[in-house]
């Protein structure tokens, strides 16, 4: 039985799945009007003031799960009408103030925010307040709290702040298409546009008998994602879609972890280009640390130009955990060799717009890459592949000193120390995600894989080191 963490991912899960389903029939567009009454019943409680509400946002929906809206780079997206219900947020001051003398939280605001009403009870001047949180800090009564809202807070890089309208609105020189805000939005407000129409075409013209294969490359965190079934029955189920052939983004994890310990040796310090979000935050955040990002492309990307270099007539459809990816497709360096990325969510969907029951399928065989390429989907994994990758090409008389980097706040750390010069590493592996790409917004479920049962999975793989698993490649 699949499971959605939350009922919000389940209604969009529900989105997809239709969109998907009107696409394979060539209904869509005759039918777009119809598809919010599919979703919402008008006998069906709703979670807004009424039916008709919430049919409106789940048009909105519609239209992101069909590619949103062209004009915006971003591939996340807020829907305004849907962003409504949350608190304005900020610094407050509860009723926990006993209006005492000390006023510390008066002396500490450099802000001039706080003032004091006839009974000496504290109040913030919203206008002033730069929400630094030393008022809070000093306050004996824990009487000053902070009510930001769900997206702000899941926003380690502060992209998000609210407009005119009080909705919530995202700065795209500040984000990084983590998805943090996604997953923690609790009223769906923001979502990740979806590609999956342009996977629909592709399946649909390879089916017809277009002149290529179509390639499924997978993120080595699919063994985390359907627990209801068997990964062989997922590989098996993703190949009755209409793939030609299913391939574990993990040997591209190979080849990269090869390529930059190599690069590593020869440079004495670098930055990993796996994660796209986190080679994002550099990019926009410290750009003068830009030119130790490491040069080689992704695992995805350069198994999937492995595969274009290899067989002229290959499309490449990359399925994952991550939103970033989706990002990262668009980019110029990238963009010749992935032809669109999906997330596990939309996987379910299209499994189920064509009526596949996974847990019905036999299982087929995911066996292409080594132990080490298969851990990249945990934090710390990168990083054990590039000691690995030093020891197998006898660079290993350079001493690796990795920062190993879970989450953003912990890559954010990390480069400030590293540009005050002050980094006791040579090695940043930076992950956006909380524990790396198993806690990705574009997953099923969250958290359900723990590190050992990652390695568990990597100790599966028939290759046990890097160099036998490339060696198929030469």
């Amino acid at each position: 039985m699949r499971k959605f963490d939350t009922k919000i991912q389940h209604l969009k899960y529900k989105v997809l799945r239709e969109v998907a389903r009107q696409a394979w029939n060539d209904t869509l567009y005759d039918n777009l009007l119809d598809i919010p009454k599919l979703i919402v019943p008008g006998k069906v409680p709703t979670m807004r003031c009424c039916v008709y509400k919430e049919r409106a946002i789940v048009s909105e929906r519609v239209k992101l799960a069909m590619g949103g809206n062209k004009e915006n780079p971003n591939v996340i997206e807020v829907i305004d009408i849907a962003c409504d219900e949350c608190p304005v947020g900020g610094y407050e001051v509860t009723n926990a103030c006993r209006g005492c003398l000390a006023h510390r939280c008066e002396d500490v605001c450099r802000f001039g925010a706080i003032t004091f009403d006839r009974d000496h009870a504290a109040h913030i001047d919203k206008s002033k307040c730069r929400e630094c949180g030393q008022c809070a800090k000093v306050c004996p009564y824990t009487a000053i709290v902070s009510r930001k809202r769900p997206c702000q807070n899941a926003c380690k890089v502060k992209a998000i702040s609210m407009n005119e309208n009080k909705a919530a609105t995202i700065d795209n020189d500040k984000c990084i298409s983590c998805g943090a805000c996604v997953y923690q939005c609790p009223f769906g407000a923001i979502m990740d546009k979806s590609f999956m129409l342009n996977a629909v075409d592709l399946l649909k013209k390879s089916s017809e008998g277009r002149n290529y294969k179509l390639y499924a490359v997978v993120a080595p965190s699919i063994s985390s994602q359907f627990t209801y079934a068997k990964l062989g029955q997922v590989i098996t189920g993703i190949k009755e879609l209409g793939f030609h052939t299913v391939v574990e983004a993990a040997l591209g994890a190979d080849m990269v972890a090869l390529a930059e310990s190599k690069e590593l040796a020869e440079k004495g310090f670098l930055t990993s280009s796996c994660c796209p979000a986190f080679v994002e935050y550099i990019h926009k955040s410290f750009l003068e640390l830009e030119p130790f990002v490491s040069h080689n492309l992704s695992p995805m990307a350069a198994i999937a130009k492995y595969i274009k270099e290899t067989d002229e007539n290959a499309k490449v459809i990359f399925i994952g955990p991550c939103t970033a990816k989706k990002a990262e497709v668009q980019k110029e360096s990238v963009k010749p060799y992935v032809d669109a990325a999906l997330t596990f969510e939309e996987l379910q969907a299209l499994f189920d717009s064509r009526d596949i029951d996974i847990t019905t399928l036999e299982q087929g065989v995911l066996d292409n890459a080594s132990y080490f390429g298969r851990i990249f989907a945990r934090c710390g994994g990168l990083s054990d592949a590039v000691a690995e990758g030093l020891k197998e090409q006898g660079l290993d008389s350079f001493e690796l000193k990795s920062c190993s980097c879970d989450g953003i706040e912990a890559c954010r750390t990390a480069l400030i120390k590293k540009s005050k010069n002050l980094l006791d590493a040579n090695f940043i592996e930076g992950m956006a995600c909380s524990g790396g790409c198993i806690g990705g917004a574009g997953c099923l479920t969250h958290g359900a894989k723990s590190k050992s049962d990652v390695d568990k999975y990597g100790n599966e793989a028939m290759e046990k080191n890097i160099s036998d698993a490339v060696s198929v490649l030469k």
